[in-house]
């Protein structure tokens, strides 16, 4: 009998719980982009104040995010430290989204170019060699020509390392011979003298 009476009672308290009221739950609220005849455009959701900055996204410094000097000429110089991190994490996106025009040398001709897609400029020529890193950096963000922003691909710190290994690719190809150590210019010779024998005709890009 005691048994019975708790199963009723229970069965009693359930059946008053699912008359209970659900204000809290079923709030008068509107959800995301839903419509509002609150304002003048029909839409609950409101536009940020102008003006208005994500925390932790405040560009401030010219210099990193826009590849500008103070005075508004490109910047002559690189706005991160140098360093081995900096070329290797360079080559990597440099390799992934630059080398498929530009090859992995910068010659211009890579695969895309070999399909039919215009050529880029040679990073090898004067021109090129002699522009400041600022030029490359604001290429890269802004497009330039045929060629897309990669803005939205790479991010500010990713692009100047793009420019750090853009940098050294030009180096490699126009080093002063006074910079070279008796290891450099001898392995160089030795490459001149076996790249003929090893390089089949039509070969890839260079390494």
């Amino acid at each position: 009998m005691r048994t019975d009476r708790t199963v009723a009672a229970t069965l009693a308290i359930a059946l008053l719980a699912l008359g209970c009221r659900q204000d809290m739950q079923d709030q008068a609220r509107f959800e995301p982009l839903e419509a509002s005849p609150l304002f003048a455009d029909g839409a609950a959701s409101r536009m940020p104040v102008a003006g208005t900055v994500a925390r932790g996204l405040l560009r401030e410094d010219d210099r990193l995010y826009l590849g500008l000097e103070p005075s508004g000429d490109l910047l002559a110089e690189l706005p991160v430290p140098l360093t081995a991190d900096l070329l290797a994490h360079g080559r990597k996106s440099f390799e992934a989204f630059c080398a498929p025009c530009h090859d992995r040398l910068g010659e211009g001709r890579g695969m895309i170019v070999r399909r039919g897609f215009k050529q880029p400029n040679s990073f090898h020529e004067p021109r090129l060699r002699e522009a400041a890193p600022g030029y490359f950096f604001t290429v890269m963000t802004n497009g330039f020509g045929q060629m897309s922003s990669y803005a939205d691909k790479l991010t500010a710190e990713e692009r100047w390392a793009v420019v750090a290994y853009i940098r050294a690719l030009q180096l490699s190809q126009a080093a002063p011979r006074e910079l070279l150590s008796d290891g450099d210019l001898a392995a160089l010779q030795r490459a001149a003298v076996e790249a003929p024998a090893q390089e089949p005709a039509g070969a890839g890009e260079g390494h």
